[in-house]
């Protein structure tokens, strides 16, 4: 077996603005591989693009999550349909931090290649993970270490969800999961940790940008160009024109009125 990779990294230049691609693997699966440039540092990671990123069945399911949840209704089914008792001790706990981080590595990547209906799918399966390990960890200290990354998480969700609508050009709809993201993450409980309050922040940065960006999608209504034409028509001191402008908008309105 061939284990030197120099030829890979020849035939794939480093560009930070291009550095993720994808790939069907020898096996037939599909992979996300991942340029890597640090200095010294040369390498490809890679990482499947469905079920756990690396790969891996743990106890015989595609997740951890999923083993876990096996036991609670093994024990349900013991105890009629009863929770208590059931607990995630801090190994249970440590393993499903780890699958979560690689599901949150995979995302990352995901976004970046406009592949939005997985970036969903491992948004939703990661918020699952943080409200399973919230519910049921027998220690304080791993039902809160989650908590944190709540508004990260929500906003990359919210984000891949526009982005779908904007491909389906219903921008409206888009502004409103824009709109109904922000509520989400504003409604978050505070978490008293560097990372809550630093995203939270980040948080309303870049969904504005979002907002800016969906905004420029969508096409302007015949009033809205009416009002853009108008706006122009005064900077340049054309008021002849922006009389004109400012009738015909006069008009449009008291017509959408009466409709």
């Amino acid at each position: 077996m061939k284990k030197d990779i120099t030829d890979l990294l020849q035939t794939w230049t480093f560009d930070p603005e291009a550095n993720v691609r994808r790939i069907e693997g020898e096996d037939g699966i599909e992979k996300i591989q991942v340029r890597i440039d640090q200095g010294a540092f040369q390498g490809i990671l890679q990482l499947d693009l469905d079920g756990r990123p690396d790969g891996r069945k743990p106890y015989g399911n595609a997740f951890a999550l999923d083993h876990f949840r096996e036991t609670l209704e093994h024990h349900r089914h013991q105890h009629n349909a009863d929770d208590k008792g059931f607990t995630l001790d801090p190994t249970d706990c440590k393993e499903l931090f780890e699958e979560g981080a690689r599901l949150y590595e995979r995302y990352v990547f995901l976004l970046q290649l406009k592949d939005y209906k997985r970036v969903i799918r491992d948004t939703e399966r990661n918020m699952n993970l943080f409200r399973f390990v919230n519910r049921y960890a027998a220690q304080e200290d791993d039902r809160l270490n989650l908590e944190k990354w709540w508004p990260y998480i929500l906003r990359i969700h919210g984000t891949a969800r526009a982005m779908i609508a904007c491909e389906d050009e219903a921008y409206d709809r888009a502004l409103d999961i824009v709109d109904e993201t922000r509520e989400q993450i504003s409604a978050c409980r505070v978490v008293e940790a560097e990372e809550f309050h630093a995203e939270m922040e980040r948080s309303e940065e870049a969904l504005s940008e979002l907002q800016r960006e969906v905004e420029g999608l969508r096409p302007l209504s015949r009033l809205e160009q009416l009002q853009r034409l108008l706006e122009e028509a005064v900077a340049r001191e054309d008021f002849e024109r922006a009389a004109l402008l400012r009738d015909e908008l006069s008009k449009l309105r008291e017509e959408s009125s009466g409709a």
